[in-house]
Parts: C-alpha cells; structure tokens; sequence
C-alpha cells in the first residue's frame, strides 16, 4: 500500500494507436560545408571588386598629347589610351597609360584624338582583373588644352570688290650707316 502512494496515478498510459512523435531532422553539415566553401569566398571576392572600384587612392590631372585610344579586350572590352606627357627638349616623352569606364568621356577622347588634352583621372589599387581595365587609372574627364607658345597665323581678310587679290609688299628696310 506504502507503494500505492509513491505512485503518479494522474498520467496516462500511451496507447498503440497514437503516432510517435516525427523524427529528428537531420542536420544537413555536407551542404552548409559547401556553401560556406562557395558562397563565402564569392561574397568576399565582390566586396573587394566593390571597394577597388569605388574608393580612389589618388585623384590629378595629366596633360600631353593623345597618341593612343581604343577599344580593347577578348570579354570585357574596355577603352584604353595613352598620353606623350611634354618633357624639356631633346627628351623622350613619358606615356600616361589609362583606362577609361565612363562612355562620355570615351567619346570626348575619340573626338580629340591627336590634339593636345587634360584629363582627370582617379588611381585605383587592388582591383583584382584586367576586366575593369589594364591600368590603375581611370579617367573621367577630358578636355582639349589650347597650344602654348606657337604663333597664331592671322588669316587674310577677304579681297574687296575691285581691288587687287595680291597685298603690296612691305618696304624693305634700309641698311644701316657705316
């Protein structure tokens, strides 16, 4: 009897026709694995692309003469040029190499090809494929610089109505005195 009294008698005794409880999931560790291995690396390569790309290190101007332009590349085609950067005389001039993303200014580029131009340009490091570009520096801006010291040609006016198409000469100077 001491034993009726340690028992629960509140609970109820299972019956066969109840479902037992589902099963345990199974944790799945192989694909988590996996796409830790794919998934992690792929987020991190693009954050790095996004950072090289937006962030300059270095932003300036450059000036010379536009010997170079044109669109290059296999898959990714991007515009690429280059510069005869003014040096002293009797020197060999430095080439400027860059690499233009933003179309607008490829087409300034294109428009002035062979004159003397600026560009503003933005230096970015790290970016990790020749698909943005074959250099670090990134035009975005360009603009013809006027020629310094060469003469203007004054063009001839008109010939008048009833005048003569030839100018008159100018007097020659007379010799100095002994």
């Amino acid at each position: 009897m001491a034993d009726d009294t340690d028992r629960d008698t509140t609970r109820e005794r299972p019956t066969d026709d109840e479902t037992p409880p589902p099963p345990r999931r199974r944790k799945r560790w192989g694909l988590r694995i996996l796409t830790m291995i794919v998934l992690l690396p792929a987020i991190l390569i693009a954050l790095w692309i996004g950072i090289a790309l937006n962030w300059s290190y270095s932003e300036g101007n450059r000036a010379g003469y536009l010997q170079k332009f044109s669109r290059k590349g296999w898959i990714c085609k991007t515009w690429e040029g280059e510069i005869a950067m003014i040096n002293l005389p009797g020197s060999t001039p430095q080439i400027f190499a860059f690499t233009v993303r933003d179309e607008r200014a490829a087409r300034e580029l294109e428009r002035l090809m062979g004159r003397r131009v600026e560009v503003r340009y933005q230096e970015h490091r790290g970016v990790p494929t020749s698909c943005f570009g074959e250099t670090r520096y990134y035009v975005v801006a360009a603009h013809e610089v006027p020629e310094f010291g060469l003469p203007t040609i004054p063009t001839p006016a008109p010939a008048q109505p009833g005048t003569s198409a030839t100018p008159t000469p100018a007097p020659t100077p007379a010799p100095p005195p002994r």
